[in-house]
């Protein structure tokens, strides 16, 4: 187990509060996107988006995702660390943690997602409601990788978190975006 986190590293930020400046510009429009980023992976990969689950376990969240979705100490979660990659090549590593208390009635389902997206779940269920966006960066060659199951970076990870609701119970969901990650100008996706 390791000893710290990535997630306890950064300095959550959200954009309407902090200059936005030094974000790559390929990546302004994927970071502070408010829509569903499965459905814009898929659309940039024709449709060759593929989840690897690399941990799904239950855990104590780390103190920045209990700040975040307001848990008390010691309150279990599911943490949930996939792979999102667009035709075989990964691009995002994406952590979502779920309260037990949230994986009741008829959220239970999501204990089960396997390698099925969490976001087209999250955006065709008509109770969704998403608080703002926060973002980071993870320094290059950071000392805390991003997961058990990957190596630290040569270059900056930027990322981005938000806290969803289903049925008013929360679950938080973070996104980082590796290295891999090239959109091109014609992945933007439609208005």
């Amino acid at each position: 187990m390791l000893n710290g986190h990535f997630s306890d590293q950064l300095i959550w930020r959200q954009p309407l509060f902090d200059k936005v400046g030094n974000v790559p510009a390929e990546l302004h429009d994927w970071l502070f996107d408010s829509g569903s980023l499965t459905r814009r992976l898929q659309q940039a990969s024709d449709g060759q988006l593929s989840v690897q689950v690399l941990n799904q376990s239950v855990q104590i969240p780390r103190y920045s995702e209990r700040r975040a979705l307001a848990l008390a100490p010691r309150r279990l979660a599911l943490i949930r660390e996939v792979l999102l990659s667009g035709s075989g090549v990964p691009w995002v590593f994406a952590r979502t943690v779920i309260p037990l208390q949230t994986l009741t009635g008829r959220l239970r389902k999501l204990r089960n997602l396997d390698s099925r997206p969490l976001g087209a779940l999250l955006f065709s269920d008509p109770t969704m409601t998403r608080e703002p966006l926060e973002w980071a960066c993870l320094p290059a060659n950071n000392s805390m990788p991003l997961s058990s199951q990957l190596q630290s970076f040569d270059q900056p990870l930027w990322g981005r978190r938000s806290v969803f609701r289903l049925s008013a119970k929360p679950l938080l969901v973070c996104e980082m975006f590796l290295p891999s990650f090239k959109p091109t100008a014609d992945s933007h996706h439609e208005q």
